[in-house]
């Protein structure tokens, strides 16, 4: 008996960010699979496929935002719904990752909670994750399967092309872990670098104090690095210091906006010039129709990449090898 071959390409979407995955499907030409995703009175999640998955290459899309454990557990368990239906291969598609900053111990008796959440992953049946410009990069190596990274550089350098005044530019990396990416912006739009050193409290989550500019912003256009904008603490200390030591204007590239409070207010009442983000990450109301914020779309970059793992084509070639 001889039986044809053929794939099959369904993708799903949890309910942290449907408009996302919406944009991923119509770009890839597929509807978004049937799922229903509801809850019990306690709170518990409930998932149901109502086509079939059998043999299919699935494609689970979620962004880890807010309530961010409820989300997490969503997708977990719509993966293991898929492993239990026969699905060939699945595939969690996770343009911002959850526990990201979580990558190492500091302080003695912590938790490695990126790691944990990666061994969940794969206890719950992924083959494969995507992601986008993690916090980061050694997460990658925190899996046995293989671990796709993308990035949103191109499409923030080509915005930032075309949008800048004329003048001189400076990228300016918030902290040391910024520099090789602040590094790949430079070169992308011909200009030099500067960094900013600032100390992290550890006795408090979420609070930073700029300290020194490291190179020259005087009479510059400063353009601010960063994988995410939390409380924008960090973001708004280094824009008022830059400020402070002569920049012409500020402007910042993110690419998840997290935007937990007060980062809405702090970003309002800036001297930021402009912040831009992407879609990673669904807006919170009180961003709609914020004057000095822009949102860039990350749907045609995870549509090429979903598109790709699914006819086994290279992912890092789609990104010019600049996606690590």
């Amino acid at each position: 008996m001889k039986i044809a071959s053929s794939k099959r390409l369904m993708l799903f979407s949890g309910s942290a960010n449907l408009p996302l995955a919406s944009d991923v499907a119509e770009i890839l030409g597929e509807p978004l699979g049937d799922v229903e995703l509801s809850s019990f009175a306690n709170g518990e999640i409930y998932v149901r496929y109502n086509d079939s998955v059998r043999g299919a290459d699935c494609f689970v899309l979620q962004s880890h935002s807010s309530p961010v454990n409820f989300h997490i557990m969503e997708q977990l368990i719509m993966i293991d719904a898929l492993q239990r239906a026969s699905a060939k291969r699945i595939t969690a598609v996770v343009p911002f990752f959850g526990y990201a900053r979580q990558d190492k111990k500091v302080r003695a008796r912590e938790p490695i909670s990126a790691r944990l959440l990666a061994d969940m992953f794969l206890a719950a049946g992924a083959d494969r994750i995507v992601s986008v410009d993690l916090h980061t990069g050694q997460i990658q190596g925190f899996t046995s399967t293989p671990f796709d990274h993308l990035t949103a550089l191109h499409g923030f350098a080509d915005y930032l092309t075309g949008t800048m005044v004329q003048g001189e530019t400076v990228i300016v990396s918030p902290d040391s872990g910024r520099v090789k990416l602040a590094e790949k912006y430079a070169k992308h739009l011909g200009a030099e670098m500067a960094l900013i050193y600032k100390r992290r409290r550890t006795d408090l989550r979420n609070e930073v104090e700029a300290l020194w500019v490291v190179g020259e912003v005087e009479d510059k256009h400063a353009v601010i690095v960063d994988d995410m904008v939390d409380t924008a603490g960090t973001l708004i200390s280094a824009a008022k210091l830059l400020k402070a030591r002569g920049a012409l204007t500020v402007r910042a590239v993110a690419t998840h906006g997290v935007l937990s409070n007060p980062a809405v207010d702090r970003i309002k009442n800036s001297s930021l010039e402009e912040l831009i983000i992407t879609n990673s990450l669904p807006l919170p109301p009180a961003a709609e129709g914020l004057p000095n914020l822009s949102v860039l779309s990350i749907a045609p970059q995870l549509a090429q990449a979903i598109e790709a793992i699914f006819n086994d084509a290279s992912v890092s070639s789609l990104f010019r090898g600049e996606n690590f």
